[in-house]
């Protein structure tokens, strides 16, 4: 699945219904990713377990998609990319359908493995395809744009499949899911032309290309620099109870006010794309150590401690710089580059939360997530800063 263009870019209302359509497919992610999160007692309750093994669900389908991302774009580099596109959304409802049907904890736990894998091949194909059908000078915007399903499942998907799941059955939350995935296959099918002058990849070749300096720079940049964004969310309700002392009404405000800096910095990180191209991954590390020391320092004050949430949202500007500079710098593994972006960002979901908890558990104090986050991005951007231009490969 090489880098030229699906055709020429595409007419306003071509642009509007495909763009539409691939985020789609990221708000249906989002809701399954995200819900599971809040419907934890409720599963913990059906399946006799606890929460922190609830906890194991999610690391399930984080490690699906790091498996997942990688695999499914090399198998399906002989694909059309919107056969491929629907051909993962309908995988997705599957899984999320099998999901609902689990009859036990640990056939669960296999289901959200499945449905974890095509979660980063779609964001990888789906991100080669908003930039295909835009205008060069746009493509960052593009895959903002696509990129903003998620952070919308964020901010309104999830309480609403929260509240459905309390109110029926958490069972039903992803039941929607299914339903929205298959509603985007089909949404695909109407938007997206079926192409002839897309290249077909060698798997071989594609590893190949993929195998190189720029790339893995890339993906260890993104996956150090968003680790600290992970670090404190994942212990941010905590922090708000035990250091900042706000009741618990607080935390669905402090998620929803994570929710709008997620949708905001990806919006930004889209437009720095475009104008700065890959000078903007530094400046997005910057930003990044900001932010985090910002939330720490307010994270005492229950006045400032909302909006310091909010730009911890902001680091979702390294999604789709990271996300268009890989595809600039793999050469002919755009497909596999592009997909393993989720991967690397998984893989920080992981790194985040363990580096956060070993503070913790020092002593050091829950507001301490914040300088630990800023010092993995501060590693991430010596690293960057330090590697030759020829290392980074060059954009134009």
């Amino acid at each position: 699945m090489r880098s030229g263009r699906l055709a020429a870019p595409a007419s306003k209302g071509r642009y509007a219904a495909i763009i539409g359509a691939l985020a789609t497919g990221g708000f249906v992610i989002g809701l399954s990713e995200f819900a599971i999160m809040g419907l934890m007692p409720n599963v913990a309750h059906d399946f006799h377990v606890s929460e922190q093994a609830v906890g194991h669900l999610i690391s399930a389908y984080a490690l699906g998609v790091v498996v997942g991302a990688p695999l499914l774009a090399i198998l399906g580099g002989r694909l059309r990319r919107k056969t491929l596109l629907m051909g993962l959304m309908a995988l997705y409802a599957l899984a999320n359908l099998l999901s609902a049907l689990a009859p036990t904890y640990h056939w669960m736990m296999a289901f959200r493995f499945i449905s974890g894998l095509p979660h980063g091949a779609f964001f990888g194909v789906a991100a080669l395809v908003a930039a295909s059908v835009s205008r060069a000078d746009r493509r960052g915007a593009a895959v903002a744009r696509v990129m903003m399903g998620i952070t919308l499942a964020l901010v309104i998907g999830n309480p609403l499949a929260v509240a459905l799941g309390q109110a029926l059955s958490w069972r039903y939350a992803f039941v929607v899911v299914a339903i929205g995935a298959l509603a985007t296959a089909a949404c695909l099918a109407i938007a997206l032309p079926q192409t002839k002058d897309e290249n077909n990849t060698n798997p071989l070749d594609e590893l190949r290309d993929f195998n190189s300096a720029p790339v893995w720079l890339s993906l260890f940049t993104g996956a150090l620099g968003f680790a600290g964004m992970f670090c404190v969310f994942s212990y941010m309700a905590t922090t708000m109870l035990q250091v900042t002392h706000v009741s618990e009404r607080w935390i669905p405000f402090a998620i929803g006010a994570f929710g709008v800096g997620s949708l905001l910095g990806a919006q930004f990180g889209g437009w720095m794309t475009d104008r700065l191209k890959q000078r903007a991954i530094p400046f997005s590390l910057l930003g990044a150590i900001a932010v985090l020391v910002i939330y720490t320092l307010a994270a005492k004050s229950s006045l400032l401690i909302i909006p310091a949430i909010v730009l911890v949202g902001t680091m979702g500007t390294l999604v789709p710089i990271m996300q268009i500079h890989l595809m600039d710098v793999s050469r002919g593994a755009q497909a596999l580059a592009s997909a393993s972006n989720q991967a690397a960002f998984n893989v920080a979901n992981a790194l985040g939360p363990w580096a956060g908890g070993v503070a913790v558990s020092a002593g050091l104090g829950w507001e301490s997530t914040g300088v630990v986050g800023a010092a993995l991005a501060a590693i991430a951007l010596l690293a960057w800063c330090l590697s030759p231009r020829a290392f980074k490969g060059h954009v134009a």
